[in-house]
């Protein structure tokens, strides 16, 4: 009998030290053609570690070397350009922009910090195309050093954060571009800041080598730690809702490193990697939906991926894209940008370092099928804010709002933006129920005077979605010389055929009236009578009407000739027609009384239309 008595199930759990298995284990970044990228582009030389590029599914926004003052580009991000044509300049900026973001919830906007202290909101137009934009929205003043960095809120509408040298973080609400708190807790030049999925924390790194959470709030640091030790840039992102943080840096031995970190405790990290000891800043980008970390570096040419996992070692290296032409900056399009039918799940920009161009890089999971990989595309985030801006200020939180990628993949906003002066406030407005509610409010104040009499009337209210308020546009006046007989009688209240119709048929018997009714409107004939019609309804409200000049009734004459002229011709040409037909009615009845049914003529050639054919003479 075998023992089995020293066969014991082990009491701690061995790891499998094999290939893991994953469904992204096999992604593969794909360039775009040299078609699809933006070439001919003067980017930036800055030495700011920030991406220089901001990216939506609508437009591509790439800050770009000047000789006076800052300034950036707009492209349209489904038109490649070669030669730099066909753009949108944003030139408000009296010094170098540092850095962009658009806004999350309006494809529109776009928030830019530059080194004059400013931060500055601008509207871009759909139909933006060779112009210069240089009225902002909002200008945000309270900066003493120039701003390095921006940031908007995942969820609350409005809300933006603004990083300074002045070691001073500023959130904003923009709608009213008014203060909400400043963050004064940092000794130091900041280098980062990054939102919690809620938006209800948000971590920082700093020069003095110190990680932090604080509450955007009040300002209050809840939890800090010592980050990474080396003298360089340290970047910091959270992991969606995953309770973690990951910190990209140096070490003291400026080795680059990867660090994650559990949000309730910041003393030291759970797990950190080295890298390599090259001297480019890390630049972490981390997808919750697919829940993979991409590392760029600036000066690399190869993006480094990996997969979040909730247990040892957190953190698992996939595979990196490799690229002979190192990067600048990337931009970073949302997920409802990517192509669901080729299996994207992330699509990057990248800035060329030595080259003038933008490169679009695609990260696609092999696979056969064409249908929706339900696997690879859960519910994303949508463009619509699930806070308002007061609401997130007086403490509530809320989870963002999601949309389905099968069937809202590319999707685009439409929102358009105004700016009400007395308020000193943006208000983005849905234009259907602006014009609804405007309807619904507005007084009806008929006035049956004519029009020559009337005085000047007030515009009627509605609102005006271009960025400079109504204010700044006015109405034309009436034109009396140019409306039309129908205007004129209604006008000057004159009766149409319709209400001369209709006052029959009301007042009075409608059997008793039907041939008033058609006498009014008779069928036109073949005749001509069309054109008879529109020569006597030019005169129709002509008794009344005064201040014809001589030049209008000439031509009036002169087209009235060559009218008639034609009816005539017409009436010439249908009494040829009708002899001629009388002529061929009476040659056939002669023919058929003459010819006998049995004749060779009607037997061979058969019944013919006219007289008979004369028969050959024969000669002896």
């Amino acid at each position: 009998m075998l023992d089995t008595s020293g066969c014991r199930k082990p009491e701690v759990k061995m790891s499998f030290r094999g290939v893991r298995a994953s469904k992204y284990r096999h992604v593969y970044g794909s360039p775009a053609k040299k078609g699809q990228c933006f070439e001919n582009i003067r980017l930036t030389k800055s030495a700011h570690d920030s991406n220089f590029c901001a990216v939506n599914p609508k437009f591509l926004a790439l800050v770009v070397e000047t000789s006076g003052g800052g300034s950036f580009t707009v492209f349209h991000v489904d038109q490649p350009t070669r030669t730099g044509q066909n753009v949108c300049r944003v030139v408000g900026h009296t010094a170098n922009v540092l850095d962009i973001k658009w806004n999350p919830f309006n494809d529109n906007i776009i928030a830019s910090a530059s080194e004059d202290c400013t931060v500055k909101l601008w509207y871009i137009p759909d139909t933006a195309s060779n112009e210069d934009i240089d009225n902002p929205l909002v200008e945000l003043n309270a900066h003493r050093r120039k701003v390095s960095f921006v940031e908007w809120h995942p969820t609350a509408d409005n809300i933006l954060a603004s990083v300074g040298f002045d070691n001073i973080i500023i959130v904003w609400d923009v709608s009213r571009g008014i203060q909400v708190k400043q963050i004064t807790c940092h000794q130091d030049t900041i280098y980062s800041i990054s939102f919690d999925r809620l938006g209800s924390y948000l971590a920082t790194t700093c020069r003095d080598k110190v990680i932090r959470i604080i509450d955007p709030r009040s300002g209050e640091v809840l939890r800090e730690g010592p980050s990474h030790q080396g003298n360089k840039a340290a970047k910091v992102v959270y992991l969606g809702d995953t309770g973690m943080l990951v910190s990209t840096g140096f070490s003291k031995f400026s080795d680059r490193e990867i660090s994650i970190w559990k949000e309730g405790d910041l003393k030291e990290p759970v797990k950190t990697i080295n890298l390599d000891s090259s001297s480019g800043i890390l630049n972490p980008v981390y997808d919750h939906d697919t829940r993979m970390l991409y590392i760029i570096g600036k000066g690399d040419g190869n993006v480094r991926y990996y997969e979040i996992i909730d247990e040892e070692p957190y953190i698992c290296y996939l595979n990196e894209f490799i690229s002979g032409s190192p990067q600048r900056g990337v931009g970073v399009m949302p997920k409802r940008g990517v192509d669901v039918s080729v299996c994207e799940i992330f699509r990057l920009y990248k800035l060329h370092a030595t080259k003038d161009l933008v490169e679009p890089v695609s990260m696609i999971v092999p696979r056969k099928s064409n249908v929706f990989q339900a696997d690879l595309y859960p519910e994303t985030l949508a463009p619509i804010p699930a806070l308002s801006a007061s609401d997130w200020t007086s403490g509530k939180n809320c989870s963002p709002v999601l949309l389905s990628m099968k069937t809202a993949s590319r999707t685009k906003t439409f929102k358009p933006v105004v700016y009400k002066p007395a308020e000193n406030a943006i208000v983005t407005s849905e234009r259907n129920n602006d014009r609804k509610f405007m309807f619904l409010l507005e007084e009806t104040k008929p006035d049956y005077r004519p029009i020559c009499e009337r005085g000047e009337t007030a515009p009627c209210p509605q609102i005006d979605h271009r960025h400079f308020g109504e204010n700044a546009y006015q109405k034309p006046n009436h034109d009396v010389s140019k409306l039309n007989s129908k205007d004129l009688k209604t006008s000057m209240n004159m009766e149409t055929k319709f209400q001369s119709v209709q006052k029959k048929w009301v007042e009075g018997n409608p059997k008793k009236n039907v041939s008033d009714s058609f006498e009014i409107y008779k069928t036109s004939l073949i005749s001509g009578s069309n054109s008879v019609k529109s020569l006597t309804s030019r005169f129709d409200g002509r008794k009344d009407a005064e201040g014809e000049n001589d030049e209008s009734l000439k031509e009036m004459y002169t087209v009235q000739q060559k009218q008639l002229y034609n009816l005539k011709t017409q009436v010439v040409l249908r009494d040829q027609r009708i002899n001629a037909l009388e002529e061929q009615v009476k040659m056939l009845s002669t023919s058929r009384q003459t010819t006998p049914l049995n004749t060779p003529a009607a037997s061979e050639g058969g019944f013919c239309l006219g007289p008979a054919p004369a028969r050959p003479s024969t000669s002896k």
